[in-house]
């Protein structure tokens, strides 16, 4: 059940979140506190120097976070996130984002995620900590 649980929450979540969507987000896995996400760079996405925008990483690592913690079944929120970027990205990069738990908590957990691109160079780093509330996704599934 819990594959199906985490489905069905990264599905509505997806359904509601316009980012995620205008970034391309393609699911790979969903599973309670993990996930593979894949995208790929469009030229709306470079800054100045042409190359991706720091913020679509981040976004892209912090919607990962997003969906392996919330599979669990409660809504869980950052608190904290951070990154760092190893290697420039490029329009028609292919990325792949996973998110891997660390720790889990009754109110809290921390993940790790890695981006990497086509060639499986690695291009950032991100460690995300989320608060997770007592709130559930469905609680009408609850018995």
């Amino acid at each position: 059940m819990s594959k199906e649980l985490a489905k069905k929450i990264v599905d509505k979540m997806m359904a509601e979140d316009k980012f995620s969507q205008w970034l391309g987000l393609e699911t790979v896995v969903v599973e309670q506190g993990h996930c593979i996400l894949k995208m790929k760079i469009r030229e709306e996405m470079v800054n100045g120097f042409g190359i991706s925008h720091g913020g679509i990483a981040f976004s892209f690592a912090d919607s990962a976070l997003a969906f392996a913690s919330n599979a669990y079944g409660r809504l869980s929120v950052a608190l904290e996130c951070s990154i760092s970027f190893a290697i420039a990205v490029r329009v028609g990069d292919e990325l792949i984002c996973e998110a891997k738990e660390l720790s889990i908590t009754n109110k809290t957990a921390t993940y790790h995620m890695e981006i990497s691109n086509q060639k499986n160079e690695k291009v950032a780093f991100f460690k995300g900590t989320v608060y997770r509330t007592s709130k559930e996704w469905f609680p009408e599934n609850k018995k």
